[in-house]
């Protein structure tokens, strides 16, 4: 399709120009160039339209830009672009699109500091090298502009995205700490807003800006996609201004900005996003901010945050063992283990038998969490101190006889004993199992209680089972905290890669009642392919459930519930505005200049 508007280009020129003897009416042409079959004449003539395009005026720019970001996008480690002048190239592009408003608007120009943002983006991504290249080509100042909302928010996530791979790498990181504190606070404000932005200043418009739609969709499919496609920008968005923030945290520069408390409640909100080491998301940073002494302090004060750790810690979220980490480091500071202990211990006490991972240091993490939890609890059993509340040292209290007294009262016991012992764990269970069915589920649950308090570490299996029927007994008692609780020691007490499917689906009940929609959707969705796994049909109960909880995690939900709260009457752009995208965006640009 370019090819074909290019070749209608040259035509239309040498048309208008027949004097000129040129295969192609324009001088260092990009779709010529790239056709250029001598190696060195190539060289020549790339170099040469990098160094032309920032002072053409014609409509092949946008063209060139397209095909530009194509090549970054598919090629971003290869390294004749950057060698040969395009991030200075791109930096005064963008330069020309934030000063001459009228060239902006003009033709397809508007596209432009899009497109140029992300090739910088894209080439920064992976090589050292060429983020040295790009930052003394003078990206970073033309990308602050962006950054600083100074013509959209389509061009702000493409600069957050470019800074922070600039900020990632060793070479390059101090280039952009130098303006480090408005960088911070820029990407703080995105990563807290711009879900809301993208509502307000996109998706509740009837007329919505026509280039914004075609970059979120390449010009195919209708409002259905461009919704979707929204979403998952914002999402993207947040993640990455979290990873420009993240590296800042890593070399512990601006914490005292970073561990702003309005920002920290507000990170609880973002844990989900992009699942790979290098996007964060808003978990990954707070394990960054939990390495570090001040990141401790702040954590360890807010109890709001360190209720959303623990129920991360204790979910099927794909995050979940960055969540205990944050808990550990917390607990392992003497300085925050006390504080943090009130909060934390009673959903930890439950994940002492986790085992997880593919990681050998991992498989037995519920070690970990138990010396951990346990490195004072000498001083209270034998030296008669008193370092926590009741409440605590009960806690304490239950995981040292879980872990240590019965462990090694089952190494003195005889085979006979031990027999012994599951033969009355079996008869109590079924004594349970007869209780819940005539009804009496208080009984049930006491009768399952008593079983699991005779019980070896030896017998996962039965206690699994135990577990997960008090959970259902605490489901109908309306008590879902203990529902939540059981659930998780079922589910630890799993075998790896193979959880209960039972105590998932009543996991997600309990969640749900509770009001914790995130959660509950992780634990049936785990239901579900535990289902499918087993070549089990999807239950329409499960299929209820997702579909309540997918609405109610809406990235969205949240900011069209405030806002129809405050009582804003949204602005509804009229219906020239589809065509008059300049005009419109200039408008909007000199309000946020004068302030209005």
């Amino acid at each position: 399709m370019k090819a074909l508007r290019h070749k209608k280009m040259v035509e239309k020129a040498k048309k208008d120009h027949p004097t000129k003897s040129l295969n192609c009416a324009f001088p260092f042409c990009f779709f010529c160039t790239m056709n250029e079959p001598d190696p060195f004449l190539r060289t020549f003539k790339i170099t040469e339209c990098f160094k032309e395009m920032p002072l053409r005026d014609d409509p092949e720019s946008v063209l060139a830009l397209s095909g530009l970001w194509n090549i970054a996008v598919t090629r971003p480690d290869n390294p004749e672009f950057p060698e040969l002048g395009i991030f200075e190239c791109m930096a005064k592009l963008i330069w020309r699109g934030i000063r001459d408003r009228e060239w902006l608007f003009r033709d397809q120009n508007i596209y432009i500091p899009y497109y140029a943002a992300h090739i910088i983006g894209s080439y920064t991504m992976n090589r050292a090298q060429f983020a040295e290249i790009a930052v003394e080509s003078g990206v970073i100042p033309p990308l602050m502009e962006l950054l600083r909302g100074k013509i959209s928010w389509v061009e702000q996530r493409v600069a957050i995205r470019a800074l922070g791979h600039l900020a990632s790498h060793e070479r390059t990181f101090e280039s952009v700490a130098k303006i480090g504190g408005e960088t911070v606070e820029l990407a703080m404000e995105i990563a807290s807003t711009f879900v809301e932005n993208v509502y307000t200043q996109f998706l509740c418009l009837k007329q919505r800006m026509k280039y914004q739609r075609n970059l979120l969709t390449r010009g195919l499919g209708g409002v259905e996609i461009e919704n979707r496609k929204a979403e998952e920008w914002a999402i993207q968005t947040q993640c990455w201004s979290l990873y420009l923030i993240n590296c800042f945290a890593r070399k512990e520069r601006h914490l005292n900005l970073i561990c702003k408390t309005n920002f920290l409640k507000n990170l609880c909100g973002i844990w989900g996003g992009l699942i790979n080491p290098e996007a964060p998301g808003g978990i990954g940073l707070m394990r960054t901010l939990c390495k570090t002494e001040t990141g401790r302090k702040t954590v360890a004060d807010l109890e709001e945050v360190l209720k959303s750790l623990c129920v991360l810690a204790r979910s099927s979220d794909e995050w979940q063992i960055m969540a205990i980490e944050c808990l550990l480091s917390l607990i392992k500071d003497p300085e925050t283990r006390y504080r943090v202990l009130e909060t934390s211990v009673f959903s930890l006490v439950d994940l002492v038998e986790l085992e997880t991972g593919s990681n050998q240091k991992r498989l037995k993490l519920g070690d970990a969490l138990t010396r951990t939890l346990l490195q004072d609890y000498h001083k209270i059993k034998y030296g008669n101190e008193k370092l926590h509340s009741e409440r605590v040292e009960r806690a304490l209290r239950e995981i040292w006889d879980l872990k240590v007294e019965k462990k090694r009262k089952e190494k003195l016991m005889s085979e006979k004993e031990v027999k012994k012992r599951k033969l009355l764990m079996g008869i109590l269970k079924k004594q349970g199992n007869h209780k819940f069915r005539n009804g009496e589920i208080e009984k049930a649950a006491m009768k399952y209680t008593e079983a699991l308090n005779i019980s070896l570490p030896k017998t996962r299996k039965q206690r699994l089972v135990l577990h997960s029927n008090r959970a259902q007994c605490f489901l109908l008692l309306r008590d879902p905290e203990a529902a939540i609780s059981d659930t998780t020691r079922a589910l630890c007490l799993s075998k790896q890669g193979s959880p209960h499917v039972r105590s998932l689906w009543r996991r997600s009940q309990a969640y749900d009642m509770m009001g914790l929609s995130k959660e509950s959707l992780m634990d049936c969705l785990a239901f579900v392919s535990c289902r499918i796994k087993l070549k089990h049909k999807i239950p329409y109960y499960a299929a209820r459930m997702i579909n309540k909880q997918m609405n109610a995690t809406w990235v969205f939900g949240s900011v069209k519930l405030r806002t129809l709260s405050r009582g804003q009457e949204l602005v509804r752009e009229s219906p020239m505005a589809e065509c008059e995208d300049g005009r419109l965006l200039m408008r909007k640009m000199k309000e946020k200049k004068n302030g209005h």
